[in-house]
């Protein structure tokens, strides 16, 4: 009885599990995700622009990030803090500078580097300083400025992609380079400014550092905001334009990304990384009532009420579209 019992389990137990492994074609039910995706259909991860948001609100809670001062020192911590967390190769360059006012300062240029043993890189900046002055406004105009669309946006915007690098696992290597002392500068010259690219273009972080192309980011949270061609980056960098520019219109956002192009910047980052033979192009801002920089530029209005989550996301998933496709 025993035995034609266990018999009787056994046959149940087969039945059983052909059931669950077929269906009434004999194909496999039960199956294993594959994970694994080929080169030339990499996944792009969805970039979260409240992640974003919250990476600005964290940088203007600091306070204005001045050089010199505790709210300076204090994100610099946490902005090394962050990219090592992301397991990105990370450093500090340090460099002193001095600023049109006869100052000198310690600059410290924040570098984190992903997949550090790829030949093929991108570079990928920012700068992470605050305006010491709203030399702009009517009121306060010798006061810092929180920054939050002029600097802070674009720092959050490339924390979230290296948050994202490991999910994209891009075939390139990805440099993300937070240059410092970029907003200390005034009319008596072009050379007063960008202080911190100016600095790295000629002692790069690597000896014989390049890459591929490097995008800049320069005040890409505000809302509705438009990003025309600019002129530097079209003569510098015209085919990593249109890379970026056809990837965010095959994405729907040519409402951001705008085919004018127009000259309206004088100086910022990407010259000295261009000087350095990078091309490099500059996601920017243009307003055309101005017909230059938006309204609050370099003002009291700069902080977190202007913060455009829709705008962080336009400008962040396009990057990621860019960089996780590119071979």
């Amino acid at each position: 009885m025993k035995n034609k019992l266990v018999a009787v389990l056994l046959m149940a137990v087969v039945i059983g599990f052909s059931a669950c492994n077929s269906n009434q074609s004999g194909a496999s039910v039960v199956k294993v995700k594959d994970t694994t995706q080929s080169a030339d259909n990499r996944v792009v991860p969805d970039f979260n622009a409240d992640s974003a948001y919250a990476f600005t609100q964290r940088q203007v809670d600091f306070g204005p990030r001045v050089p010199g001062t505790a709210a300076h020192a204090k994100c610099a911590d946490y902005l090394v803090s962050k990219l090592k967390a992301y397991h990105l190769e990370t450093m500090v360059q340090h460099g002193t500078v001095k600023t049109f006012d006869g100052k000198q300062f310690d600059l410290k240029n924040i570098i984190g580097s992903y997949n550090p043993s790829a030949t093929k890189r991108i570079l990928l900046t920012s700068h992470w300083d605050a305006r010491p002055f709203a030399d702009d406004d009517s009121v306060g105009r010798d006061k810092p400025i929180d920054a939050a669309i002029d600097g802070a946006s674009g720092v959050s915007v490339a924390l979230e992609v290296a948050r994202n690098l490991a999910q994209a696992h891009p075939e390139v290597g990805v440099d993300i380079v937070f240059f410092d002392l970029e907003d200390y500068g005034n009319e008596s010259g072009m050379n007063t400014w960008c202080l911190g690219s100016q600095y790295w273009s000629q002692n790069p972080h690597k000896v014989g550092y390049s890459a591929e192309f490097g995008i800049l980011l320069d005040m890409v949270g505000a809302p509705g905001a438009v990003f025309p061609k600019e002129s530097n980056s079209v003569t510098y960098a015209s085919t990593y334009v249109d890379k970026v520019w056809n990837a965010a219109a095959a994405l729907g956002y040519s409402n951001y990304f705008s085919s004018e192009n127009i000259s309206f910047v004088g100086i910022d980052d990407h010259i000295p990384v261009n000087k350095a033979g990078i091309p490099c192009i500059d996601i920017i801002q243009y307003d055309k009532a101005t017909q230059g920089f938006a309204p609050f530029h370099h003002t009291h209005k700069d902080n977190m009420s202007l913060v455009d989550r829709q705008t962080l996301k336009a400008v962040g998933q396009t990057l990621l579209e860019v960089i996780t496709k590119e071979k």
